[in-house]
């Protein structure tokens, strides 16, 4: 196995446990899946991990490693052929050749690698070679070569994929084909003591695991993962690709007295990851009647989601977080461990609110928020520098909290400051002012006990 910058290194066989993974179809033909999510950097750390989500197993393994990958166009693995391969033994005694056939197959395994790559969740289909076009074998393989198999992707129709594999040993092509592989989807699998009810509706490769419940009026995407004794019930859509653990709630009637069994929603989108006992309650005919969760977030245990709540994309709730009524969280944002946000307040984006926080006005984006009762800790400039923020914007946002926090004016003032500073004007100074003017409740900008130029001057 190579690092990305072609450094040898030991492949640990470990990663390949004797039979087929669980899940994985016997045919006539080795079928490939891969079962988790892939990455598109491939180095050290990454290769074992890509290996591993492989169902061949010895003796039909053919590929040793993934060196580069291009989602949906480009893959290139390697082949490492030693003297102790079985098929040697007879083909041919004394004279070892590596068979033609056995080159195809390579190359079949490396197109599925390429085939069943998905950006987010695990794949929901499996592939089979179907056809084999214009194959060619230039020179033979010998132990002692390592063959390096590139597979590019040529359009195709329908459920038939079209690629072109070709094989080389050093820089000499040994062997070459156009591949036609067939895309079947995953079957929906339900264990035969899950209560599905009769109206639901659930998408393709999903999996429902022991004693699941799910409602008439539920609607379940592609490829989600359901874990055992979960209830999903009421009108609720749940997206693709999302991983629901054991014990989840999700749909049940809010805990409000007016509540009298209209058929209000919850709606949650893709590639959400949801742990244990977490509870996701529907929405209010007063609230609006929607309680929504979008994509890529991250719900640990015990973390409660309130009625008529709008929790956007890519934001962590830590474990039993608890989000009142009516609460709007915005993308990015972080509540950690046990701490409440009261009903109608917001969070705002890249917000960090630390654990064992009461929030009772909206916190502010960008900035750090903790206690009980909450007060604000400056930028969070931690959180800001990980997803990426410019140098430039962190220092404008800076300076903008020294307006909020340190100058004594109050916030009416604070914000025309702001908004006056032309050396402040950026798209995140924007965002902020508007957060300000646009809450209902007050912006949390209390300071903390100690001098609030040192909290602000301490990023």
């Amino acid at each position: 196995m190579e690092n990305a910058e072609g450094t040898l290194l030991p492949f640990p066989f470990s990663f390949f446990p004797s039979g087929p993974r669980d899940g994985c179809v016997r045919t006539t033909r080795p079928v490939f899946q891969l079962p988790r999510t892939l990455t598109t950097t491939v180095d050290a750390n990454t290769i074992p991990l890509l290996i591993d989500r492989l169902c061949y197993r010895y003796p039909s393994f053919l590929v040793d490693a993934v060196t580069e990958h291009v989602p949906n166009e480009r893959v290139v693995a390697v082949k490492n052929v030693t003297v102790n391969e079985e098929f040697f033994q007879g083909h041919f005694p004394g004279a070892p050749l590596m068979p033609g056939v056995l080159m195809i197959e390579t190359l079949a395994q490396v197109s599925a690698f390429l085939l069943l790559h998905r950006d987010q969740g695990r794949p929901t289909a499996r592939v089979f070679l179907r056809g084999v076009n214009d194959a060619k074998f230039r020179r033979q393989v010998v132990p002692g070569d390592r063959v390096r198999l590139e597979v590019s992707r040529r359009t195709g129709r329908g459920r038939i994929a079209r690629l072109h594999g070709v094989a080389y040993v050093r820089d000499q092509v040994v062997a070459e084909a156009e591949l036609l592989m067939a895309i079947e989807p995953d079957r929906v699998f339900i264990d035969p003591s899950a209560v599905v009810s009769p109206g639901a509706t659930i998408g393709e490769g999903s999996t429902l695991a022991q004693n699941v419940f799910v409602g008439p009026n539920v609607k379940i995407g592609k490829g989600c993962h359901i874990g055992a004794s979960t209830v999903i019930d009421g009108w609720t859509e749940v997206g693709d690709d999302n991983e629901i653990s054991p014990f989840v709630s999700i749909g049940l009637p809010p805990q409000h007295l007016k509540y009298a069994g209209q058929p209000t929603r919850v709606v949650i989108g893709d590639a959400n990851i949801i742990r244990e006992f977490v509870t996701i309650h529907r929405g209010t005919v007063e609230g609006g009647g929607l309680t929504r969760v979008g994509n890529r977030n991250l719900l640990m245990a015990y973390a409660h989601i309130a009625h008529d709540c709008a929790v956007e994309s890519d934001t962590i709730l830590g474990n039993g977080a608890t989000l009142g009524g009516h609460v709007h969280v915005e993308d990015f944002a972080n509540i950690s461990a046990f701490s409440g946000v009261h009903q109608f307040c917001r969070v705002g984006r890249h917000a960090f609110i630390g654990g064992y926080s009461v929030v009772t006005k909206d916190a502010m984006p960008y900035a750090k928020t903790v206690g009980n009762r909450a007060r604000i800790y400056g930028l969070n400039t931690i959180g800001l520098v990980r997803r990426g923020f410019s140098s430039e914007a962190v220092g404008k946002l800076k300076r903008a909290y020294r307006y909020l926090l340190v100058s004594k004016l109050n916030t009416t003032r604070a914000v025309s400051r702001i908004q006056a500073d032309e050396s402040l004007v950026c798209p995140e100074v924007e965002y902020l002012i508007d957060f300000i003017r646009g809450s209902h409740r007050g912006v949390l900008l209390r300071r903390p006990a100690r001098r609030a130029d040192e909290t602000v001057l301490d990023e």
